[in-house]
């Protein structure tokens, strides 16, 4: 298995799109700036909602946060794994080499997890009223792994 996808990122590096962005000067730094505006989005989303579902600003109604950060918090997201893959297949066997990388890709899946099962439970329109225990759970776990996330990504640039 590890043989077959160390076959794949040589591939992928190999790609003409790859090799496009990687020999450019313009494209890759663009694309690089649209990923770090895609996580500014994710986390500026992400944080503030998460703090709100934890207690702070109790005096604000819950659902203007909701319906807002959500909703910037998918866009950031979308556009910080498009702009991420497309900078991943630039260099793809070095990154899978990478410990620091591994561990963001799974604690980033953890954190799709926890968003998919929190959407599962509270659909748009929903959250009313006091925050339930698992719902504040579930945001102290958003919250933990999105900046773990962050973490992790300086580290696979840095080491």
């Amino acid at each position: 298995m590890a043989e077959e996808v160390a076959e794949f990122a040589v591939i992928l590096e190999q790609s003409a799109l790859a090799q496009a962005l990687a020999g450019s000067v313009w494209w890759y730094p663009l694309i690089n700036a649209g990923h770090i505006l895609g996580i500014a989005l994710l986390v500026g989303g992400i944080i503030p909602l998460d703090l709100k579902l934890l207690g702070l600003w109790s005096s604000l109604p819950l659902q203007p946060f909701w319906r807002v950060l959500r909703m910037t918090a998918a866009v950031g997201l979308a556009l910080a794994v498009t702009t991420g893959s497309l900078m991943f297949i630039t260099r793809a066997t070095e990154y899978l080499e990478s410990i620091w990388f591994r561990a963001k890709l799974l604690v980033l899946l953890l954190g799709l997890v926890n968003i998919l099962v929190i959407m599962a439970r509270y659909a748009p329109g929903a959250v009313e009223g006091p925050v339930s225990p698992a719902l504040r759970a579930g945001a102290l776990v958003s919250l933990a792994v999105w900046l773990l996330v962050l973490v992790l990504g300086r580290f696979v640039g840095y080491f």
